[in-house]
C-alpha cells in the first residue's frame, strides 16, 4: 500500500505548469534576444539586469505561492482530522443537519467529511465550508 503525503498538491503543479511562462520558457525568449539583437546597438546591461531581476522575483512569488498552497492543504487536513468524533452542525442544500463525524476522505488534496446524522443515515463528502458550527 503506497501512502501519499498530505501536502502534495499535483492538481496545483499541473496548473501552475499550464498557467503561463514558466523559467524554461523566459530563458528561451532571453537567449533568442540575445541572439539577434543588433550588433550595432546591443541591449543595454541595465535593461538586461533589469529583466533578469523582474523574473527573479516572478520566480521567487511563485515559489511562495506554491509553499503557501502546501500550508492551506496541510492546515485543512489537520482542522479536518481534529473533527473526527465531535458533532458538528453542517449546511445542506435545503437545511442544516447535525451528526458526528466518523471519518475523513482526501479528494484531490482536499477533506471530505463523513456525518453521521442518524443510526443509519450519513452525509457523505462534505466540504469544511459547509461546517458551521462544532459542538
Amino acid at each position: 500500500m503506497t501512502v501519499q503525503s498530505i501536502g502534495a498538491s499535483p492538481a496545483s503543479a499541473t496548473a501552475l505548469t499550464n498557467a503561463g511562462l514558466g523559467q524554461e520558457d523566459f530563458l528561451k525568449i532571453l537567449l533568442t534576444q540575445l541572439q539577434f539583437q543588433d550588433p550595432l546597438k546591443p541591449m543595454d546591461n541595465q535593461q538586461f539586469i533589469a529583466q533578469m531581476a523582474q523574473f527573479t522575483n516572478l520566480e521567487m512569488t511563485r515559489q511562495q505561492n506554491d509553499k503557501t498552497d502546501a500550508l492551506l492543504t496541510i492546515q485543512s487536513a489537520s482542522q479536518a482530522v481534529g473533527l473526527i468524533g465531535k458533532t458538528v452542525e453542517v449546511k445542506t442544500d435545503t437545511s442544516s443537519e447535525v451528526g458526528t463525524v466518523t471519518t475523513i476522505t482526501f479528494q484531490n488534496g482536499s477533506p471530505a467529511l463523513t456525518v453521521k446524522t442518524g443510526p443509519t443515515s450519513f452525509l457523505n463528502d462534505v466540504k469544511l465550508s459547509q461546517v458551521f458550527i462544532v459542538r
